[in-house]
């Protein structure tokens, strides 16, 4: 065994027997870490799964012009070329009246009885417009709909622009919250943990004393603290994910039906990557409130 080794194992050994010796108050940091981390994680998984549908629905985001009557034949293929030419527009399909009334057929079922009796189809011919990616925005939707608002034989548009635009503006809502408070708390953790390390110390007082009297280093002292903020603040942030997981099996069932039924797709928890990554910002956390105890003048 090199040096080196044994004195990292030394290190390990004098941070765990600090941590035994000190249950409470380690317990103490290692709830408070977890508790940060629940808060923050819940705002976290939220924001994904809240911008991953975005990113769904962007994909499927259109602009629907709607023809006037007497647009069909050569008039609505000349028109669907010439949006096809607008920049931002991937593909266009036209839709004729009679597509257009088969397709309100399919969508309400039974009830399509109801327009065996209409003498008229009083549905318009539309084009459907799909943007290119880089449009796939309230800014893009708005940029072509007004190139298409311009053209002969375009009656009206529809979008989905108010409907990103009020998305975007909750997710910047939760973004924001989920940062505001994860400083707050983050703060707040450090100072625990802080205090934590410093009752250590002054509990060691006598032990920190005769090493330094035999000319034990500062940074020889203070790894052992260290490493102890650093797993208390590993523990910490696996009992976080391990509540985040709970709670998000338990809220899950009431809600994945219809979210599935309206988006195609449930919730997604964290992949293996983003869990660590709880963990070791939970690790993190330990190891900058440890460092803040330690900073300055820490000897007894």
């Amino acid at each position: 065994m090199t040096r080196t080794t044994y004195k990292w194992l030394l290190f390990v050994r004098t941070a765990i027997r600090g941590i035994a010796s000190s249950p409470v108050t380690s317990g103490i940091s290692v709830v408070t870490i977890g508790v940060t981390l629940v808060l923050v994680g819940a705002f976290a998984l939220l924001l994904q799964n809240m911008e991953e549908l975005l990113d769904q629905f962007g994909d499927d985001l259109r602009v629907t012009a709607y023809l006037e009557s007497e647009v069909s034949g050569e008039a609505l293929r000349g028109l669907e070329q010439r949006v096809r030419e607008i920049p931002g527009v991937e593909d266009v399909e036209a839709v004729s009246q009679d597509e257009a009334l088969e397709r309100f057929r399919a969508s309400v079922g039974s009830g399509s009885a109801l327009l065996d009796g209409l003498d008229i189809n009083p549905l318009p011919a539309s084009l459907e417009i799909s943007l290119s990616e880089d449009q796939r925005s309230a800014e893009g939707m708005e940029a072509v709909a007004k190139a298409i608002e311009g053209l002969a034989g375009v009656e009206s548009l529809s979008s989905g622009r108010d409907w990103v635009e009020g998305y975007l503006r909750a997710v910047a809502l939760v973004r924001g919250v989920g940062v505001g408070l994860g400083v707050i708390l983050a703060l707040a953790t450090l100072l625990i943990v802080a205090n934590t390390i410093r009752l250590g110390v002054f509990a060691r007082r006598d032990e920190l004393e005769i090493l330094s009297l035999v000319g034990a280093s500062r940074p020889f002292v203070q790894t052992p603290f260290l490493l102890e903020g650093l797993l208390q603040g590993a523990a910490g942030g696996a009992l976080a994910l391990a509540l985040l997981f709970a709670l998000f099996r338990l809220v899950l069932p009431g809600f994945e039906f219809g979210l599935e039924l309206l988006v195609g797709s449930a919730p997604r928890f964290f992949s293996p990557g983003e869990a660590l990554i709880v963990v070791v910002g939970g690790a993190g956390l330990g190891l900058f409130g440890s460092a803040a105890a330690l900073s300055g003048d820490w000897r007894p």
